[in-house]
């Protein structure tokens, strides 16, 4: 008789966050998960996000930040950029989970009588559902899943989940799934101390509802004296030598997987798993490190002109873009962010005097869109490196519509529905919808590249593939007109129905694109976009010519 191959298990992590929010669980989550890819496992990483908003599509970048799409069309957290640019992995619809999609999904369950006319509870149909999302990783192809409860420990919100993952980790067993608790040490300054108990009261939140952290991870300014992490193990019932510390990085947040590496959290997780702990391969993260910290004689400086830039997460992966790009380079950056309504009140020479490049990212609504455009303005007159992404590419066409190919008034539908010369319209396929969450242009799609343009040199293909956000079209009715005055249409979908890029062939780098080029960055691979801005950026600052 044939013997059987054993049944494949994904095995699972389960990541909570104690004492303050924003203690950087997804960087944390990401870090692990890049350990273990460059172990040889195969990992999927998950965000569930306790808020009730069935996605961050419709949220402002105010209150959430960044929101980072997937090549799936997902509109999700911004810790998903994380996952991505730290493990070289695509997320899906399956890693970003909230409790309004939860909700939704059970509420149309129970219109739709699949209840039978059971009353319809917390426990156990939500837990259920969560159970679900989480059971949606598992695959013959994943060896380790990855899931990070957002929220802190005591949140009302997060208890479903936390319900869950407990209910979770009791079918599958301890073998299979463990319990990583992210926790804050403060120390306070007054009394020059560490203080522990903050960490205690966490873990004790958890084991009310019945989950004892297998790992402990502290977050801390400070190095952690024996003392405190016997007196951490001690309290929170976990083995000392499980007892992380995860202390504020000195120049970069990705030397944090190798200041977790030094204390071996790979190695532990594998072995309480059952899993064979290979070979630790992280010559190439190491590398990029020390490129990051080592000194740069060149630098330049690129000016972000954008909508939201108070809050720095907002444009959060459109720095990290950039930061991948100046370290190919082998150049510092300097960043000069500038909020698009500052320069409608004071003029975008006096704004933008000195930088050595300008971004001009995306966005929404009309809210400070004329700064915008005097930014693009400003860099195609004076011949500065430019690039424009998403909106940014529309105010470039406006722009160039309005002073060069003399459409005066020219303007987008959404900023002015009365414009004589709409060069910007609604998309076709979006006149008609009604609801506005999960409705745009999402996910990757493919565009052709013109022979002969920078944006084709830069990619070194003919056909790419990038990720969208947005209603808005260049309108082809002007395409003649735009073409005729000096712009190339550089980008196109393959039928040719949309303009996907545009650049000014007689400037030193002016390109803008459609989609959003920088959730596709990675550390180890810079986008080609970026880098083409930052290379022609930092050939200015050499006194040499740009190269396309």
């Amino acid at each position: 008789m044939k013997k059987q191959e054993p049944k494949h298990v994904t095995k699972h992590l389960f990541i909570t966050g104690g004492v303050v929010s924003s203690l950087g669980k997804g960087i944390t989550a990401a870090s692990i998960a890049l350990l273990l890819r460059q172990r040889g496992y195969r990992v999927r990483l998950q965000k569930l996000d306790p808020y009730i908003n069935v996605d961050p599509g419709t949220m402002s970048p105010y209150e959430h930040g960044e929101v980072f799409v997937t090549d799936d069309g997902a509109e999700t957290d911004l810790d998903l950029g994380h996952y991505e640019r730290f493990a070289d992995l695509s997320c899906s619809r399956a890693s970003n989970v909230t409790s309004g999609r939860i909700y939704l999904t059970v509420i149309e369950r129970e219109r739709r009588g699949d209840y039978l006319g059971k009353t319809v509870q917390v426990i156990p149909h939500i837990t259920d559902e969560i159970k679900n999302a989480i059971r949606s990783l598992d695959g013959d192809d994943v060896d380790i899943a990855i899931t990070e409860i957002g929220g802190t420990a005591g949140d009302i919100e997060s208890l479903p989940f936390l319900e869950a993952i407990r209910q979770y980790r009791q079918e599958i067993g301890p073998q299979n799934g463990l319990f990583i608790h992210l926790t804050l040490v403060p120390y306070l300054r007054a009394a020059q101390e560490m203080k522990t108990k903050p960490s205690q009261q966490s873990v004790g939140i958890l084991r009310e509802i019945g989950i004892i952290p297998d790992i402990l991870i502290c977050r801390c300014e400070h190095a952690l004296g024996e003392e405190h992490l016997s007196k951490l193990a001690l309290f929170c019932n976990v083995r000392r030598d499980l007892v992380i510390e995860e202390r504020d990085v000195a120049q970069t947040i990705y030397e944090v997987p190798l200041e977790l590496a030094r204390q071996e959290l790979d190695t532990y997780l594998l072995e309480m798993l059952g899993l064979h702990v290979r070979e630790l391969r992280l010559e190439a993260w190491r590398a990029f490190v020390q490129r990051v910290v080592a000194p740069r004689e060149r630098t330049c400086e690129i000016a972000v002109v954008g909508k939201y830039t108070r809050l720095k997460d907002a444009y959060k992966s459109i720095y990290e873009a950039l930061d991948h790009a100046a370290v190919a380079h082998g150049v510092g950056l300097r960043l000069r962010p500038i909020e698009s309504t500052d320069i409608e009140a004071r003029g975008a020479a006096a704004l933008l005097d000195g930088v050595d490049g300008i971004l001009v990212p995306g966005g929404f609504g009309d809210r400070g869109i004329e700064g915008k455009i005097a930014a693009v303005a400003y860099a195609r007159e004076r011949g500065l490196p430019f690039l424009g992404i998403c909106l940014g590419m529309q105010c470039a066409v406006i722009e160039f519509a309005r002073h060069v190919a003399g459409l005066e008034g020219a303007n987008s539908q959404e900023f002015d529905a009365s414009t004589p010369h709409p060069v910007i319209h609604l998309m076709a396929e979006q006149e008609h919808l009604e609801n506005l969450g999960g409705t745009m242009r999402l996910g990757a799609w493919p565009c052709r590249l013109a022979d002969g343009t920078r944006a084709a040199a830069a990619y070194g293909a003919a056909e790419i593939s990038e990720r969208h956000r947005h209603r808005y079209e260049v309108n082809n009715d002007y395409r003649e007109r735009l073409e005729a005055a000096g712009m190339v249409l550089s980008g196109t979908s393959p039928d040719g129905r949309l303009v996907e890029a545009i650049e000014l062939p007689e400037h030193p780098w002016f390109v803008a694109c459609q989609f959003h080029p920088e959730f596709t960055s990675r550390p180890l691979k810079a986008h080609p976009l970026f880098l083409g801005l930052v290379g022609a950026a930092a050939g200015r600052t050499a006194g040499t010519a740009a190269k396309p």
